[in-house]
């Protein structure tokens, strides 16, 4: 097998175990959890985790103290969108809530049009505006029934936080930290806003089926560890806008086990609307400049930093 040929499978790979979300979450709320107690758990398995791939690649954990406070608020943005994304969950199908977190690129762009003076292409005002047609064709499904408000306003405070976060860290001191020590202390620093929220333990709800502890840790190895591997690897083989290209089979994977896993439905009007996102994010990517960075901190784990030749 040749290198792209590698590159493409990894990038795939990466993408699809991302979106493996709501298969490991869903069966969880099933039994009583709460989005706190999945969240608290999937931090708490995935930074050792993280820990253990530092020492392996010979880094440290030093931080300078200017750095302290931009990665705590750093922490709570990413443990803010994962809460509003999980908690999305409850009122609406995983799949479509994946598909509209899938928007956060297009943020990404506005927000460096807004804040930072990046040019507005049309290319990028024709990708907003068939997104939102997109989405309208999500909002009503074919049996004439509506998303909940709730749960649309919920997936979007999660994309806007996500969004602010990936523009925050490289606008930041931040920004010359190593991705994956970064994405440590982020965690680490997330993790306490569900300490808090659990009351410190007084209301965590622990599981008592031992496949339900595969199921936290599950959350913790295939869209933290294992995506964060295969898109390195990926990025080095291929580059980074083919990658970030493949992180359209993220809500793809996420629709496909809700189909066929939890019965959730699929009409016409829905794959048209997914299809459509799936479009815009797409050319957002190829046709602006922040490819890198979604790259790098896609989906609330950044990766490490790139290498933006490809290997021949």
């Amino acid at each position: 097998m040749n290198v792209k040929a590698k590159g493409y499978i990894l990038g795939a790979i990466a993408a699809a175990t991302y979106g493996m979300n709501p298969l490991f979450a869903l069966p969880l709320y099933k039994t009583g959890m709460d989005p706190d107690s999945v969240l608290f758990f999937r931090y708490l398995f995935a930074i050792p985790l993280l820990g253990i791939m530092i020492k392996a690649r010979g880094r440290n954990f030093k931080l300078k103290r200017k750095q302290i406070l931009p990665l705590i608020i750093m922490g709570l943005l990413i443990s803010i969108s994962s809460l509003a994304l999980f908690q999305s969950y409850n009122y609406m199908e995983a799949g479509i809530a994946s598909t509209l977190l899938f928007v956060y690129p297009i943020m990404v762009a506005l927000i460096m049009s807004f804040f930072f003076k990046e040019k507005l292409t049309i290319q990028t005002v024709l990708c907003i505006l068939l997104a939102l047609a997109g989405i309208g064709l999500l909002y009503k499904g074919g049996d004439g029934a509506t998303l909940s408000l709730v749960g649309i306003g919920l997936v979007m405070a999660s994309s806007l936080s996500y969004a602010i976060y990936i523009v925050g860290v490289n606008q930041s001191v931040l920004k010359d930290v190593a991705t994956l020590k970064l994405t440590f202390y982020v965690l680490l620093f997330g993790l306490t806003l569900f300490l808090v929220r659990v009351d410190f333990g007084v209301h965590l709800f622990i599981v008592d089926k031992w496949y339900l502890w595969g199921n936290l840790l599950a959350l913790a190895v295939f869209p933290t560890a294992i995506s964060f591997l295969c898109t390195t690897r990926a990025v080095q083989y291929i580059g980074s806008t083919p990658t970030a290209i493949l992180g359209a089979l993220e809500p793809v994977t996420a629709v496909f086990f809700g189909v066929t896993i939890f019965g959730e439905s699929l009409t016409p009007r829905l794959i048209g609307g997914i299809l459509m996102i799936i479009l815009a994010v797409t050319l957002i990517i190829v046709g602006s400049n922040i490819t890198i960075y979604l790259v790098r901190f896609r989906k609330l784990f950044p990766k490490l930093p790139l290498k933006h030749k490809t290997r021949g």
